[in-house]
């Protein structure tokens, strides 16, 4: 018997409204891009938005664009109907930011909707209230030029949407960073963000994009970056990029727009990565990229709300931002080299042969080190090469000459091989957490670890990762006991924080002032710092205060005030630890390698990567055969 249920049928208009819902509006701060972007194609020279509730209860952006007649108003809550396209030759060189017409449509079907607008030269608006997808009243209303949108009660008729919005304070993060966005990608548009009355971000018109960073981050944030300006085969790049001390341990700074839409690519993520040196720790770099090309050469339409883009010649686009920000920050790009007979067919050393192509083509090669000052070259007994039948090649070949590697600087005094091993300390010897029962420093390996000889075997030691795991433990036993050791600075510092993090640190104040921290507000998105936990006094407090509440945002609001303090605490000791990087002297090494043996849990940092690697004497004569 055949299933009724199961033929084919259109959806009711409110069931596809819904689900087109479910596409565009994620978020609070989805509702508030897509109105953003309506203002910024209309025209609009000031664009003000307005949150309660974290977007819950309302969302109301104004702008005194070009407005809409009556006819249009009505249009704008239809389906699919948008004034920005044409024909499907349009699709092709998308210049605007909305073109869908998805955006009021899926809003109205899930909130209560109001909509003002008066067009130029006319002598009255029109008001719109749409409640759930339904349009409820038409009337005419005394409004100036541009557009007011009202949404109400987000997600009231869909339960299943509203029950996993985060935290007022989250979403309300994610409004401001989207605010950011625009803001930076628009500079010449004043505007202003309001949340429960309270002032946000008040930006001024006609900035330049120096001036706007200055506006969201602080000035002191400015000196950290280097402007780019680079045209290359129809890509132009222009913007700033911050120095590579300047880095984050996530994305949150990386603010990329292509021709004027906050996006993405892969092709993006690659290039940053060429174009600077390698990071500490897989950090990465601040920046400001404008990519500016032919609407044709990149189609935004592969993503649902636009985040991604796909460029028809990414090379291109790869290009111009390697060469762009290597010439920012002054660095001299990696070129390939060719050996022998190539190089001389491609017409000298550093350029590939004519019609190279592929991935070896493209990939640069590093050229071959040249033998350290007063090291001589050793010769390698190599036999030339044949080929089977006997005839020489007609090329020498390559690297019969290899440098002599060079030791690296000394950084602890090494231990006669004759000296009798002796304890570090005689809380070592026979130490029930302690992981050796005697210990010795033998020195240095490869600028980075460190040896040391134990009683089973040898270990190699990660100083940094040894030093994180000791200021966290000491961090976590103070504010379990209850006390929070603080050192006074002497000049109080004021740090201004892009707004989504001065949002996150807000909610921490208190967990930070039980640590030792003194801080509080000093006035919008400025904190100020007058008294830091010894262990961290030497680490620049912009930096301090970036890296604890930088991954904030991802911890669970029901999860206990202790491990809420133990995750700052993991933050405050890593950032502190980064910042040891230097040479160790035979007392600090020394001193280190006992203070991470009186550790509770030795064998790892607070982040779970290992402070040491032990190779026992059993495993040594297994391996020579001996055992």
């Amino acid at each position: 018997m055949l299933d009724t249920h199961r033929h084919i049928r259109m959806l009711p208009e409110q069931v596809a409204n819904k689900i087109a819902a479910g596409e565009v509006v994620e978020r609070p701060a989805s509702v508030v891009k897509e109105l953003v972007e309506n203002a910024i194609d209309a025209g609009a020279r000031r664009i003000e938005v307005h949150v309660a509730a974290g977007g819950r209860k309302l969302i109301e952006v104004r702008d005194d664009g070009s407005g809409m007649g009556r006819d249009d108003a009505l249009m704008s809550i239809e389906r699919q109907a948008t004034s920005k396209i044409r024909d499907v030759d349009d699709i092709e060189r998308i210049s605007t930011l909305g073109f869908r017409g998805e955006a009021i449509p899926a809003i109205a079907s899930v909130s209560r909707f109001t909509l003002k607008t008066c067009a130029a030269g006319e002598g009255e608006g029109t008001e719109l209230t749409v409640i759930g997808g339904r349009l409820q009243d038409v009337k005419a209303a005394g409004f100036p030029q541009g557009t007011t949108i009202e949404v109400r009660d987000l997600f009231f008729n869909v339960p299943a949407r509203r029950k996993f919005l985060r935290a007022y304070q989250t979403e309300q993060a994610h409004i401001r960073t989207v605010f950011t966005l625009h803001a930076l990608a628009h500079p010449e548009i004043g505007m202003a963000l309001q949340s429960d009355g309270r002032d946000v971000a008040r930006l001024a018109p006609e900035s330049t994009l120096e001036d706007r960073i200055r506006e969201l981050f602080g000035a002191e944030f400015l000196t950290g970056l280097r402007p780019v300006s680079r045209e290359l085969a129809g890509v132009s790049v222009t913007g700033f990029v911050g120095l590579p001390a300047l880095t984050r341990s996530d994305r949150s700074d990386q603010y990329v727009f292509i021709n004027g839409r906050p996006a993405t690519a892969p092709v993006i993520a690659y290039a940053l990565r060429e174009a600077y040196p390698p990071l500490d720790g897989e950090r990465k770099p601040v920046v400001f990229l404008f990519l500016a090309m032919n609407p044709e050469l990149v189609d935004v339409n592969v993503h649902p709300t636009k985040r991604e883009v796909r460029f028809r010649r990414p090379a291109d686009v790869r290009e111009a931002i390697i060469e762009g920000i290597c010439a920012a920050l002054g660095r001299t790009r990696r070129l390939a080299v060719a050996t022998g007979a190539a190089a001389s067919s491609a017409g000298g050393a550093g350029h590939p042969p004519e019609g190279a192509c592929g991935v070896d083509a493209a990939l640069p090669v590093m050229p071959t080190a040249a033998p350290p000052p007063g090291q001589p070259a050793r010769d390698l007994p190599l036999p030339p090469l044949r080929p089977p039948g006997g005839v020489p090649l007609p090329f020498d070949y390559p690297g019969k000459t290899l440098p002599c590697p060079q030791a690296p600087p000394p950084v602890v005094e090494a231990v006669p091989a004759a000296e009798t091993p002796q304890p570090l300390d005689d809380a070592f010897a026979g130490g029930a957490g302690a992981p050796w029962a005697w210990c010795r420093v033998i020195g240095p390996v490869g600028g980075l670890y460190l040896l040391l000889e134990i009683d089973s075997g040898y270990v190699v030691l990660d100083p940094r990762a040894a030093h994180e795991r000791v200021l966290y433990e000491r961090l976590l036993a103070r504010v379990r006991r209850g006390e929070a050791l603080t050192q006074t600075l002497l000049l109080p510092e004021t740090v201004v924080l892009p707004p989504a993090h001065a949002e996150r640190l807000r909610g921490w104040l208190t967990v930070l002032q039980r640590m030792g921290f003194g801080v509080a507000e000093f006035g919008g998105d400025t904190f100020l710092v007058d008294a830091l936990p010894p262990e961290v006094a030497a680490v620049p407090c912009r930096s301090l205060l970036l890296d604890i509440c930088n991954d904030l945002e991802t911890l669970g609001a029901r999860r206990g005030a202790e491990g809420w303090r133990e995750d700052a605490l993991v933050r405050a000791a890593c950032a502190a630890a980064v910042k040891n990087d230097g040479a160790l002297a035979t007392e600090e090494a020394g001193q280190l390698v006992r203070d991470l043996a009186a550790c509770r849990m030795p064998y790892t940092c607070p982040r779970g990567r290992p402070t040491m690697i032990l190779t026992t004497y059993r495993e040594l004569a297994r391996k020579f055969g001996r055992a």
